[in-house]
C-alpha cells in the first residue's frame, strides 16, 4: 500500500499546485475582464485547468476511477496538442513569425490607448534594448507618433523613452529623449536611441538561451506526462484492487455454498 499511497499523494501534490495556479489565473482574468473588458483567453485558460486539475484532486484523493479517467483523457488531449502547436511551429517558421510580427504591430498602435500594455511594451524595450517591431521607424504607426506635417502631437516623429539608450550614470529619466529620432538617419539616432526591433531581438534571446527554453518547455511536457503515468497507474491499481475484492468475494459466497453439502458416506444415526 505503500507504492498506491505514494501515487496517491504525488498526483494530488501535483494537480493541487496546478489547481492554485488556474485559480490565479482565473481571478486575474476576471479582473482584467471587470477593469478593462479584455482578457478572455486568460480566463478560459484558467477555467480549464481549473476544471482539469479539480478532476485529478478529487480523483486522486476519493480513489474514482470515474474521474481519473476524465482528467486522464483530457491531459492527454492537452500533451497532444501541445507537441502539435510546437510541430507546426518548427515547420511553419516563416507562418508563425508573421504572425508575431503583426501581433506585435497591433500593440504598438494601441501604445497609450493602455495602461498594462504600455507599460509591458516600455518593459520589453527596455529589457531587450530594442525599439519597435522591426525597427524604430514602426512607431510612425502609431497617431501619437506618426511623423506627418499634419499630427499635431508633441511627439510627432519620436519614439517612446523606453527606446532611449541610458548612460549607466544617468540619475535622472528625460521622457524627451526619443523627440524627433524618427527624422535622423540610423547612425546618428543609434547614438540616441535603439534602432534594432523587438522581434529580432526577442529571438536572438531565444536562440542564446536555447537550454533555458527548452529545459522549460520539457520540463512542463515531463511533469505532464508523470500526472499522465500517476493517473494511469492509480486507476490501474484501483482495478486490480476491485478486481480481487470480487475475486475473494466470490470464492467466499462458493465456499459457503460448498459448506452447505455433506460428505456421500455421512453417518446420520444416532449414536
Amino acid at each position: 500500500m505503500r507504492g498506491y499511497r505514494g501515487i496517491k499523494y504525488t498526483l494530488f501534490v501535483c494537480c493541487y499546485v496546478f489547481w492554485v495556479v488556474s485559480a490565479v489565473l482565473i481571478a486575474v482574468g476576471i479582473y482584467a475582464k471587470i477593469a478593462k473588458e479584455k482578457a478572455l483567453l486568460l480566463i478560459v485558460v484558467g477555467s480549464v485547468m481549473f476544471l482539469m486539475t479539480f478532476l485529478g484532486c478529487c480523483g486522486a484523493l476519493r480513489n474514482a476511477p470515474c474521474l481519473l479517467r476524465t482528467f486522464l483523457g483530457i491531459l492527454v488531449v492537452v500533451l497532444l496538442l501541445q507537441i502539435a502547436a510546437g510541430v507546426v511551429g518548427y515547420l511553419f517558421t516563416d507562418m508563425v513569425m508573421e504572425r508575431t510580427e503583426r501581433l506585435m504591430m497591433k500593440a504598438i498602435v494601441r501604445y497609450r490607448e493602455d495602461w498594462d500594455l504600455e507599460n509591458a511594451i516600455d518593459f520589453v524595450q527596455k529589457k531587450f534594448h530594442c525599439c519597435g517591431v522591426d525597427g524604430h521607424r514602426d512607431w510612425s504607426q502609431n497617431i501619437y507618433f506618426e511623423c506627418s506635417e499634419t499630427n499635431p502631437s508633441l511627439e510627432a516623429c519620436g519614439v517612446p523613452f523606453s527606446c532611449c539608450v541610458h548612460l549607466q550614470n544617468q540619475t535622472v529619466l528625460n521622457t524627451m529623449c526619443g523627440y524627433g529620432m524618427q527624422q535622423l538617419d540610423e547612425r546618428p539616432a543609434a547614438q540616441d536611441v535603439f534602432i534594432v526591433g523587438c522581434l529580432e531581438k526577442t529571438v536572438r534571446w531565444a536562440k542564446n538561451n536555447l537550454l533555458l527554453v527548452a529545459g522549460l518547455t520539457g520540463g512542463l511536457l515531463l511533469l505532464e506526462v508523470l500526472m499522465i503515468s500517476l493517473a494511469a497507474a492509480q486507476t490501474s491499481w484501483i482495478k486490480k484492487v476491485r478486481r480481487q475484492t470480487t475475486e475473494s468475494a466470490e470464492r467466499s459466497r462458493l465456499e459457503r455454498k460448498d459448506s452447505l453439502w455433506y460428505p456421500a458416506f455421512a453417518n446420520f444415526d444416532d449414536e
